[in-house]
């Protein structure tokens, strides 16, 4: 047998070698006719070389006190062998060679991952249980590109990362190891070793699964199991324009939608989920269901807007193919799923992404650039190929493996420019002295055009809380790429109206008009979300002026304008049983509310609202431009009222939509009409089933020939107190 330096056996000892294939494994020997074999095995006392072909047994020599074993294997034309281990104890086991098996990563996915043009990394980096040669194992990929070693530990290794220290590959900085004979569900980290000696274990950022927190190891994971049947929904997807479709989001957190208090308060999980919130969900009409973050995140506190697993769902409510049923479950319901996702920032705990391999890889090393010091987060360093490939992955991967319908980009003003929440001197200005976070625009547009040019159907919302334009237009035009944009502008002008006593309201009549100056310049989403019930603003019932009736009231009138306004719409969980309480992520919704007759009309009236809506075309059609709206009188601030028409594609579809935003009932409100007849009262919002005072037109309203407000016709209306109602023409 040919000599081994003794540099190279003690770097492999000592666990600083970051090519173990160049010492350890089979090597073929032509001196031999056969191979040489190294294996390190610092627990095993004596080692031997089992041929799988025939009983040909072959000790192995000790050739290091810390368990370093070589043994020479004249006329072995195959290396197709086991080792046999004795313990110190006279223990005897057998394992296959990790070193023995191919590199299953291909030249082609190591050029494609660092040009940053991988889209589906998650297919090669992570966890992958496989057959090679015949033999059960997972293979494992990491980028680390500036380690001195990497290992994969688990239990199987006692978590020792001199065992299983895995090949470097040239310069890409990818690393990689077949480990035989291990399954889905064992726990694994990857010890990672710097060059200044820096040691720690991370979590696989590419992990399928992980444990439940305060534990951080991730999980062999097999996503080739769950049979999906939803095929009829997502061929449908591909054909609907879910712009000129009507749009109605339910916001939910998982972990607080409802608990069950008497097993320990514990979170449902998602198989629970999908047997009460998707019938509820159905129920009260909704189109799609939003999740808060559901990607593994260590801190509850941050709702998952502070993600560790950028490919894991979280593993608080279940499995992934739980999660898999869940979403199956929603598309059998007829309804789409939208992920929160945060490619904007993570968190640094020790086991994340964050200085992965004793330097800045993920993040920008300047603070100026890589911190978020609101949030005490890493910024992603989006000018990295390799930062770019492993983030486009993961929207891929939710798409592809989960049937995602869309996702909600969080807090992307953060990301578009470099100034966002700093001082001056805090930040570091673009090649051209510029604000603006060009690396970050460039992903975003990338992120878009992919996702819109592999999954057509597919929709994507932009979080995005600045005039930066054309956030919602195409890339080819200058866009940003997004399908909707999330109106914030709308909801605080909104919001801050309603929460005026109504006596003061005609002083801020521009509140809620001026977004028509600006509605069309996007395509916007109007949210009430879980933003609004948090840290002091009050649940969307106490934000509501007056008693107990006008309160209810308020919040079925600012509902029904909010369905009016053109643009989709967004209301967080809670919304529709008017709970007093702010949101609390650690408490299950006050479902004890329903007990009570005014919550249970105001569930009532938002499940009607919402099926009137989807059976509207005059509502959702055209959201987007003025060919769908049509002010009647937006001048009305001494009695607090607008009105205006809303319009489908086909003429014929038409929605007057009334709004008296006082208590005081508006006897003979002479109102405009775009055209004669007959129009029926599809809505009143002061109806008595919705707990109101039942003020209305007895649900016909006739035309007359007197030209009013820019209109040919107009009629004589009762404006219900705090009310909205919505006239269409009879057909």
């Amino acid at each position: 047998m040919r000599g081994l330096p003794k540099e190279a056996t003690q770097s492999v000892v000592d666990g600083n070698h970051g090519s173990p294939y160049d010492v350890l494994g089979p090597h073929s020997d032509p001196h031999i006719a056969g191979f040489a074999i190294r294996t390190y095995q610092p627990y095993a006392a004596k080692v031997d070389v089992v041929i799988k072909a025939g009983d040909r047994v072959v000790s192995m020599k000790k050739t290091n006190k810390d368990g370093f074993y070589e043994a020479s294997v004249p006329d072995l034309k195959e290396p197709e062998y086991r080792l046999r281990m004795t313990g110190f104890d006279d223990h005897v086991w057998e394992l296959e060679d990790p070193y023995r098996f191919p590199l299953q990563v291909s030249e082609f996915d190591l050029y494609l991952y660092g040009e940053g043009t991988h889209y589906r990394t998650y297919q090669k980096m992570g966890a992958h249980a496989m057959k090679l040669d015949g033999v059960d194992g997972v293979h494992f990929a990491v980028w680390a590109p500036n380690a001195r070693r990497v290992s994969v530990v688990g239990w199987f290794n006692r978590w020792d990362g001199r065992h299983h220290p895995m090949q470097q590959r040239g310069n890409s900085g990818l690393w990689e190891l077949f480990l035989p004979e291990l399954k889905e569900g064992d726990l694994y980290k990857f010890e990672v070793k710097g060059q200044d000696g820096y040691l720690i274990e991370k979590a696989d950022p590419y992990a399928f699964a992980a444990e439940l927190r305060p534990r951080t190891a991730s999980v062999v994971w097999s996503n080739d199991k769950y049979a999906w049947s939803d095929s009829k929904w997502m061929q449908k997807r591909k054909k609907t324009d879910w712009l000129a479709q009507p749009v109605s989001i339910y916001e939910v957190h998982l972990g607080s939608w409802k608990r069950v208090t008497e097993d320990y308060n514990r979170w449902l999980t998602y198989r629970e989920l999908a047997d009460e919130l998707v019938p509820h969900v159905k129920s009260l009409g909704f189109t799609h269901i939003e999740l808060l973050p559901i990607t593994e995140h260590p801190f509850d506190g941050s709702w998952g807007y502070q993600t560790i697993g950028y490919f894991a769902p979280t593993s608080r409510f279940g499995s992934p193919d739980d999660l898999k049923y869940f979403i199956d479950k929603c598309h059998e319901a007829d309804i789409g799923v939208i992920l929160d996702w945060v490619p904007a920032h993570f968190p640094k705990d020790g086991h994340g992404l964050g200085y992965f391999d004793g330097t800045h890889v993920y993040e920008h090393a300047d603070p100026r650039k890589g911190q978020h010091m609101d949030w005490g987060t890493f910024i992603f360093n989006y000018g990295r190929n390799e930062v770019r490939s492993f983030l486009l992955s993961s929207a891929m991967y939710w798409a592809d493996i989960y049937h995602i319908d869309g996702m909600r980009v969080d807090a992307v003003a953060s990301m578009l420019y470099l100034d966002y929440s700093r001082k001056d001197g805090e930040w570091i200005p673009n090649e051209y002295g510029g604000r603006e976070n060009l690396e970050a625009v460039d992903f975003l547009k990338k992120f878009n055009e992919i996702v819109h040019a592999e999954y057509p159907g597919f929709q994507t919302f932009a979080e995005e809380s600045t005039a930066w334009p054309m956030v919602s237009r195409p890339t080819y035009l200058g866009g940003l790429g997004f399908g909707l944009k999330w109106n914030m502008g709308w909801m605080h002008d909104t919001l801050e109206y309603f929460t005026k006593d109504p006596v003061h309201r005609k002083y801020h009549h521009n509140n809620i008009t001026f977004s028509l100056l600006y509605a069309f310049t996007e395509n916007f989403i109007l949210p009430f979300s879980h933003d609004e019930v948090v840290h002091g603003k009050g649940s969307m019932l106490a934000k509501m002026p007056g008693d107990l009736w006008q309160k209810f009231a308020n919040l079925r009138v600012l509902y029904a304008y909010m369905f009016a306004h053109p643009g989709k719409k967004l209301l967080f969980m809670g919304a529709e049983i008017g709970q007093w309480d702010e949101w609390n992520y650690q408490e299950s919704l006050p479902w004890h509310l329903m007990e009570f007759d005014s919550h249970q009309k105001l569930q009532w009236f938002l499940s009607n609202l919402n099926s009137l809506y989807k059976g509207s075309p005059a509502l959702y059609e055209q959201d987007f431009g003025w060919e769908g709206f049509d002010w009647i009188d937006f001048h009305d601030s001494e009695q607090s009222s607008v009105s205006f028409v809303r319009k489908g594609k086909n003429p014929e579809d038409l929605m007057v939509c009334v709004f008296n935003f006082t208590p005081v009932p508006r006897m003979g409100y002479r109102l405009g009409l775009p055209t004669g007849g007959n129009y029926e009262e599809v809505l009143n919002t002061d109806a008595e089933q919705f707990g109101g005072s039942n003020v209305g037109n007895a649900g016909v309203v006739v035309a007359d020939e007197i030209p009013w407000q820019g209109k040919d016709h107009s009629a004589l209306v009762t404006l219900p107190p705090l009310g909205a109602i919505y006239l269409r023409p009879k057909k």
